[in-house]
């Protein structure tokens, strides 16, 4: 089985930014124009999961809360320092989780679509 996480945005160029320049995934490919639609994938090559987003003129229309969450597993607390480091170098402080368990055991960014961004080590390694 494969994994695609896909969200339409409105804000594509600075969802680009922020997953590649902050979070470090790779552009993986994109399209643009297809039936009205741009897009992009993000993620890490030879990896089962992906993420999608795109951009049309029908334009998105999020209502997350606070527990609509992507978490992230990383190897080291250094990877998760480096990626805390990026987001204050542009302005995104951590916030504090509506769940109690990502208090203790992570760190949430919030993306630029609202979403919240968990940051936490891989305990299955």
């Amino acid at each position: 089985m494969k994994f695609r996480y896909a969200r339409h945005t409105n804000n594509l160029d600075t969802i680009i930014d922020f997953y590649q320049n902050i979070i470090g995934l790779e552009k993986l490919g994109g399209f643009k124009d297809h039936n009205g639609y741009d897009g992009v994938f993000l993620g890490f090559p030879d990896q089962d999961w992906h993420m999608e987003f795109t951009y049309s003129a029908d334009k998105a229309n999020h209502h997350p809360d606070r527990d609509d969450l992507i978490v992230f597993y990383l190897d080291s607390e250094e990877e998760i320092q480096a990626i805390i480091d990026r987001a204050k170098q542009a302005d995104i402080l951590p916030t504090t989780s509506q769940n109690p368990y990502w208090n203790e055991n992570g760190i949430e960014l919030t993306d630029p679509d609202r979403f919240g961004v968990i940051l936490t080590i891989n305990l299955l390694k």
